[in-house]
């Protein structure tokens, strides 16, 4: 039966502990695995851009041993020029596995349906799970556990936080959310993370307040303000977060030990400042790098035995 990554949702706790072990091995000697996927080719459809998930697949199926095909917009046009079935029936007879960057989550899911091979979500409006764990990767290497951490988020509820909380929540880490009115997370992510965090141990908090927060944090994380498709709301977001900004004075109310970290692409000045973002708190390029080694052990967990 073949096997997809779609959202943290799907995994359980120790599914994502066995893939951070095989990353950190990847990590520490990339030799090993340079056969691990010979002779693969990994179709990436971009819907929208991306620094990061173009560079790290795109490196990563070549350090395994096989090679990608990148499939722009243009070249496809998911929906319009050619169907989501049409795609998959296409793909599932020329490559070993396919990786979707787009914008409706039920883009991933359809695609998942109907094409016999692989399907990685490299990120969705709904989740972005590839980011999920190169951040929980970056923590595991930071702490040495993962178990009773506090995460707290700065930022609005969008797909960055509902893949932190659900990893947050299987891991059984504490999830703090600081957002202003009106920019809260989705109800149906928060109840999904609430049963997670039912079992593992986990606690999840909603707050207004930023210093309140960061209070106990271990992980201070924010995002930008205005996401893709989001820009005619960027001056009323800017109003909306102003308080709610990473700078020095945010991060001295928590511990000395905390680290900050972006998913990035960050707009310095904004949600983070010079100081934090290039600090000694910062891990933003860690983690950035982590997206290789993450990826690449969820890439061999799929792919393996196709």
């Amino acid at each position: 039966m073949k096997k997809d990554f779609l959202t943290i949702r799907d995994m359980s706790s120790q599914e994502i502990l066995d893939t951070f072990k095989l990353a950190l091995e990847m990590k520490k000697d990339r030799s090993q695995f340079a056969d691990a996927l010979k002779g693969q080719t990994l179709a990436l459809i971009f819907e929208k851009p991306s620094l990061r998930t173009r560079t790290t697949f795109d490196v990563g199926i070549q350090q395994l041993g096989g090679f990608s095909i990148y499939l722009s917009p243009a070249e496809i046009n998911l929906g319009k020029r050619e169907s989501v079935y049409d795609v998959a029936k296409n793909l599932e007879r020329m490559v070993q596995g396919i990786m979707i960057r787009t914008f409706a989550h039920q883009i991933v899911e359809d695609m998942s349906q109907w094409a016999s091979i692989p399907i990685i979500n490299g990120l969705t409006d709904f989740s972005h799970p590839c980011q999920a764990m190169a951040d929980a990767l970056t923590n595991f290497e930071e702490f040495g556990i993962l178990k009773d951490k506090n995460i707290t988020f700065i930022e609005n509820g969008n797909n960055v936080d509902v893949y932190l909380i659900f990893t947050a929540a299987k891991l059984g880490d504490h999830f703090t959310l600081a957002a202003p009115d009106g920019y809260d997370m989705p109800a149906e992510a928060v109840e999904i993370a609430q049963g997670f965090a039912a079992g593992s141990g986990s606690t999840i908090n909603l707050l207004r307040d930023p210093r309140k927060a960061v209070a106990n944090a271990d992980v201070i994380y924010t995002d930008t303000w205005t996401s893709m498709g989001q820009e005619e709301e960027a001056r009323t977001r800017e109003k909306a977060f102003a308080s709610y900004q990473v700078n020095e004075k945010l991060v001295s109310d928590a511990k000395s030990e905390t680290i900050v970290m972006h998913c990035l692409p960050a707009h310095r000045g904004q949600e983070i400042t010079d100081a934090v973002a290039d600090g000694p708190h910062s891990r933003l390029f860690p983690q950035a790098h982590n997206r290789l080694h993450a990826q690449k052990a969820v890439l061999v967990h799929l792919l393996e035995a196709e």
